[in-house]
């Protein structure tokens, strides 16, 4: 039984710069094809056994492509590799809630600081109206036009959002003036 070569786990992004080049793509792909040896690589791919014989060299460094018993093997846990490691490396997502579950709900509906969608199940919605309605001081009276314009930050649809959270209780609302009514506040 063949060794494979020892490498390092290349980056997504090395992984996407070796694979950016035409030539080493087709030779990458004839190879997951299943072409075995550089002659069926050229037929496979139409290219010159220069430009594969460079493409298998520079896919071997870059830990895609390996030789086992003279026979070319792709290296495909390569992506799973590395992404893997790539998500080990990166710091933790900062944390929307102290709450594990209360999180999840949060990090599911709201992208990049803006909601993207409403969520359908009412103990779902409530965990994002509340965190929402801390974007309110308690005690602060705001008038609508100031509602409007914090609102809009979180939703296209604001004025849906303006109801969802006076309908919960979240907020309340007397003479196009709002004020926070409900939710948990930080002490």
């Amino acid at each position: 039984m063949a060794v494979l070569s020892p490498f390092v786990t290349p980056s997504p992004t090395a992984l996407c710069g070796l694979l950016a080049e035409e030539a080493r793509l087709r030779v990458f792909a004839a190879v997951v094809l299943g072409a075995r040896s550089p002659s069926t690589v050229e037929e496979a791919s139409g290219l010159s056994s220069r430009t594969v014989e460079g493409a298998i060299r520079r896919l071997q460094q870059g830990g895609l492509l390996d030789v086992a018993d003279g026979t070319l093997v792709p290296l495909v846990a390569a992506f799973k590799d590395s992404v893997r490691s790539e998500a080990a490396q990166a710091p933790p997502a900062e944390r929307l809630d102290p709450d594990r579950q209360r999180d999840q709900v949060l990090r599911t509906f709201i992208v990049d600081g803006r909601l993207a969608r409403m969520p359908a199940a009412h103990g779902k919605r409530l965990v994002v109206l509340e965190h929402i309605a801390a974007s309110f001081e308690p005690g602060v009276r705001y008038p609508e036009r100031e509602v409007d314009a914090v609102l809009r930050a979180w939703f296209d649809d604001y004025a849906a959002l303006r109801r969802y959270l006076v309908d919960t209780g979240l907020l309340s609302r007397a003479d196009n003036v709002y004020w926070r009514s409900g939710g948990a506040v930080d002490v």
